[in-house]
């Protein structure tokens, strides 16, 4: 929602320069042209060039969205993994003021389509892996008026179903460097991000220039996500997950070297990629980083360059991030965000009056999701809208504001997404006296017992500290007399064995008794949706009828 502001009778006497994304590809080729992006190629392959390559082929890309007819204010879709083609679209559809939609892969087929339909998409570019799955969406999607094979002429399909084919390197190859890129409003919009839609449709958030540089700005902090031209950065997170968390803007922005995984997202590729390109930083999932480190113990290896880590999407387990810190060298840090922001909220980086505290102290600080970056600016409150305390005790409904959170979803302009010019996260936390949040659990995950709250993710973690666990779900189940009481699902490790006993028994001295899971079953695997995020909704109604001892 727009803002009235008092105007000022005497303006600054400075430059006026709109923020927009193209400036900053082509600082990274003024400034950092030599400096690599590396990529593994769809096709097996490892692909190299520089930011100066990238920003030419992003050049001639500009033009042929020109040469089909591509306005500005036009959708753009992508289904593509992390490469140097989709990180020339990230610059070469915005640039020309079009609006990029990241369209995420692993979602269903019905929300891919309901997607590009919501979106109105006028073209769809593609990785060659998923050309099955466009063949089978394309029947449904009417706005699209063309599809673009992320490839060369040799790997096109002799056949296909698919409408208005394109080759995306013969559409680069066949149109000259756009001499300059346009200017235009900072407020423009350039990147369209769709939520995973875990409950109902998947609901969009448009992105600005202007919050996109500013985002990039802020995530390069030394408080952030500390970027510099001396970093090698490998983003593991997905280009179609909220914009790898912005890593493709503030890498070139900072001239970094870039490396890109592709879709070879397993321990044994990600080492390799690690060794052979001196990776020092990087971001993703804590299932990633486990399956690493499962490879790495099976076969005895190390990280010779790798010394940060930022842990998003879900929180880190303690033993892991103990792990890698004492037996590798790897500092795992807590970031938070949602895609309604971005998506980055708060990183977990220590400040001057924790460097003399006791190691066992900081490393509980670094267990919460961390402090809020300049730009963003965060509160808890009661189920009434009341102000809690910044106790780190008591836990409220977190809302946001700042520069780059969205104030209402695409398609539903007429309808704020805000509360009091505040946007609720649908996350329950606390916030202690330096300004450190820490998530406790999601509004619709958290469990009631007697009118009290217990934290699943506590519960979580310390059954993530039990030497036989390999992935653990709290969910509350229906109890007669406490509404609601925990039930602790658990994957075992491979070969290990453990009981519900045992598993009872490790909460002893660890939290309020209360808060001790009732029961726990056993399972094979948990459910995972297409962000990698445990979906407790399916649990909870996979154990609805779970009979809890004593009720």
């Amino acid at each position: 929602m727009n803002q009235e502001y008092t105007r000022s009778p005497i303006s600054g006497q400075m430059m006026s320069q709109p923020l927009l994304i193209s400036t900053i590809i082509r600082h990274a080729d003024r400034h950092f042209a030599n400096k690599e992006i590396v990529s593994r190629r769809v096709e097996g392959d490892i692909h190299r060039y520089t930011y100066a390559e990238c920003h030419a082929r992003a050049r001639k890309m500009a033009n042929a969205l020109r040469a089909l007819g591509v306005q500005m204010g036009d959708r753009i879709g992508t289904l593509a993994w992390n490469g140097y083609r989709h990180l020339e679209l990230y610059y070469a559809i915005s640039g020309i003021g079009a609006v990029m939609n990241t369209i995420n892969p692993r979602l269903h087929q019905n929300q891919i389509a309901y997607i590009a339909n919501h979106a109105q998409d006028q073209y769809l570019f593609f990785d060659l892996s998923f050309l099955e799955l466009v063949e089978r969406i394309a029947p449904h999607c009417p706005s699209i008026k063309g599809y673009v094979l992320m490839s060369d002429a040799a790997r096109m399909p002799a056949e296909t179903t698919i409408p208005n084919l394109l080759c995306y390197e013969e559409l680069v190859s066949q149109s000259e460097c756009l001499a300059e890129w346009p200017q235009f409003d900072e407020h423009a919009a350039s990147t369209l991000c769709y939520t995973s839609g875990t409950t109902g449709n998947p609901k969009g958030a448009l992105y600005s220039h202007r919050s996109t540089i500013l985002h990039a700005y802020a995530s390069s902090l030394p408080d952030g996500l500390n970027i510099s031209s001396r970093e090698v950065v490998m983003p593991v997170v997905p280009m179609f997950h909220v914009n790898a968390w912005g890593l493709p803007y503030s890498a070139a922005l900072n001239g970094a070297k870039l490396v890109l995984p592709g879709p070879s997202l397993d321990g044994e590729s990600l080492h390799a990629l690690c060794e052979q390109e001196g990776v020092t930083f990087s971001a993703g999932v804590p299932t990633v980083w486990l399956g690493l480190l499962n490879h790495m113990e099976s076969r005895k290896l190390s990280l010779s360059a790798l010394r940060r880590v930022v842990i998003g999407g879900s929180a880190c387990a303690p033993a892991l991030m103990d792990t890698y810190r004492l037996q590798h060298g790897v500092e795992l840090l807590h970031s938070w965000g949602m895609t309604e922001m971005s998506p980055l909220g708060t990183v977990c980086t220590l400040q001057n009056q924790h460097l003399s505290l006791p190691e066992a102290e900081q490393q509980a600080i670094k267990q919460k999701q961390g402090h809020v970056l300049f730009g963003v600016d965060m509160k808890i409150v009661d189920d009434l809208g009341k102000d809690l305390p910044w106790d780190g005790k008591t836990p409220g409904h977190l809302h946001v504001k700042g520069q780059w959170v969205i104030d209402s979803y695409f398609g539903q302009e007429d309808a704020s997404a805000l509360q009091d010019g505040w946007l609720p996260t649908g996350d329950v936390a606390t916030i202690d006296g330096d300004g450190y949040m820490q998530i406790t659990d999601r509004s619709k995950d958290v469990i009631k017992s007697g009118g009290e709250w217990i934290g699943s993710i506590d519960i979580e973690n310390i059954a993530l500290d039990h030497p036989a666990v390999q992935q653990a779900a709290c969910v509350g189940i229906p109890h007669p007399k406490w509404a609601e009481r925990p039930l602790l699902v658990v994957v075992r490790k491979p070969g290990m064995h453990t009981t519900r006993e045992d598993l009872i028994h490790h909460y002893e001295g660890k939290v309020a008794k209360w808060w001790t899971p009732d029961d726990v079953a056993f399972v094979d695997s948990l459910p995972t949706g297409a962000t990698g995020k445990v979906l407790k909704n399916l649990i909870r109604d996979q154990f609805k009828n779970h009979p809890l001892p004593n009720t």
